[in-house]
């Protein structure tokens, strides 16, 4: 007899098989009451934000419009400014180039002055004096600085104003530039539409980018530029206008001290020629001084050199008699005469060796101060021949530089013209 086999699993009652049904049918109730309100959310979701993204869309073309209007009025501003700007640069460079050819003409003058300055830096010893020729000279050299630096001073100050016109210039041009490309890049966002080419998503396109600025930054930024822009062509055509007084005040100083700086040139040389005969005069006298105490020392030294004659012969009979024998070997009268003239003799020779030395340091002092007139005397020849130079030398302000054949060479500091004997004599050396 077979026996009924169960298989060993999980068995549910009734009721809850019910249960399980109901649940079912009760979820499946909800589940499409939620979905019903989603659909009825969704329709009215998609009216409201199909007109808000038209009526957003609208509104930003109309910015974007507005803001290429604004963009464009400010690249005309600019457009303007730049067109002053660069007249008001070639203004200012012409002006400058005529205050560069101002500062050239000043350099011969100076390089005149220089070059007498120069030629009397060739004085030796107590010549390199500061005489009132070389303080005219100074004055001279001063004024014609002067006069230069205030020019320079001005070519300083508009080449300064140029690059602070050209760096104005740069940032107007920079900013314009901007706003072109800005104008370029605004207006293809006008002519984009849902249908144009290239229209993707974009990664964060709401992104604020480095570097981006307000609106007031904006507009304050080109108002900033167009500002310094005026400020420094208003400063330009002031400095221009200062330029040309600089260059009118600076062309009538220079003959007055001209005048002054030869007179003083032609008193020194008067007054040189006179010392000069002078110390001529002295040096003749100091000549014959010489010779007559030359004569006196070779007197002295021949009675210097008898007197150690006359003391080698008292030594020799001493060192002789010190040979005596025995008791013969007296302090006698002879002895001690021979003592007492060669303590005479000593006494003697150092008289005449301290007068000889007297007489040679005189002989000394008179050769050096000898010396010393004659290197005055060269140094005074040297002078005058100089000065006359220099008076050779500015002859070239006095004619017209075109035409001024020059005598001196300026760079051997050299003349061919014929002076005076006074000023051609050979000079006596020591």
């Amino acid at each position: 007899m077979a026996t009924p086999s169960f298989k060993p699993s999980q068995r549910f009652r009734l009721p809850d098989w019910h249960t399980n049904s109901h649940l079912l049918a009760t979820n499946a109730e909800r589940q499409r009451q939620a979905s019903h309100q989603i659909r009825q959310e969704a329709r009215v979701l998609r009216n409201e934000t199909s007109n808000q993204t038209i009526w957003d869309e609208h509104d930003n073309r109309t910015r974007l419009a507005e803001r290429i209007d604004s963009v464009n009025r400010w690249k005309e501003t600019l457009d303007k400014c730049l067109t002053d700007l660069d007249a008001e640069i070639d203004a200012l460079t012409q002006m400058k180039e005529s205050a560069e050819q101002n500062l050239q003409a000043k350099n011969l003058p100076l390089d005149v002055a220089v070059e007498c300055l120069t030629l009397r830096d060739s004085r030796r010893d107590i010549d390199v004096v500061k005489d009132p020729v070389e303080e005219e000279l100074h004055k001279e050299v001063e004024v014609i600085d002067a006069t230069k630096k205030a020019l320079q001073q001005r070519i300083s100050q508009a080449f300064e104003k140029l690059c602070l016109l050209q760096e104005a210039r740069q940032q107007l041009s920079a900013d314009h530039w901007d706003k072109v490309e800005t104008l370029d890049i605004d207006r293809g966002c006008l002519s984009l539409s849902l249908t144009s080419p290239n229209v993707t998503l974009k990664v964060d396109p709401t992104r604020v980018p480095d570097g981006s600025s307000t609106l007031q930054q904006w507009d304050g930024f080109s108002q900033l530029n167009r500002s310094r822009a005026q400020a420094e062509m208003k400063a330009a055509v002031e400095l221009r206008e200062a330029m040309a007084l600089t260059i009118a005040q600076t062309n009538n100083e220079l003959e007055a001290q001209r005048v002054a700086t030869e007179f003083a040139f032609r008193k020194r040389l008067r007054e040189m020629e006179r010392v000069y005969g002078e110390l001529r005069w002295q040096e003749k006298n100091t000549l014959e001084e010489i010779s007559e105490l030359q004569e006196d020392i070779r007197h002295l030294e021949d009675d210097l050199r008898r007197k150690f004659q006359n003391l080698k012969l008292c030594h020799t009979r001493l060192e002789s008699r010190t040979r005596r024998p025995n008791v013969e070997l007296c302090r006698d009268q002879a002895q001690h005469g021979l003592t007492d003239e060669v303590h005479q003799l000593e006494a003697t020779i150092a008289a005449l060796k301290h007068k000889l030395a007297q007489a040679q340091d005189a002989l000394d002092a008179l050769q050096r101060h000898l010396a010393r007139l004659q290197a005055d005397l060269a140094c005074k020849a040297s002078s005058m021949l100089l000065d006359a130079k220099c008076m050779d030398t500015r002859r070239k302000l006095a004619a017209p530089a075109a035409t001024f054949a020059p005598q001196v060479d300026t760079f051997a500091r050299t003349t061919n013209r014929t002076l005076s004997p006074l000023r051609t004599c050979p000079l006596e050396t020591v």
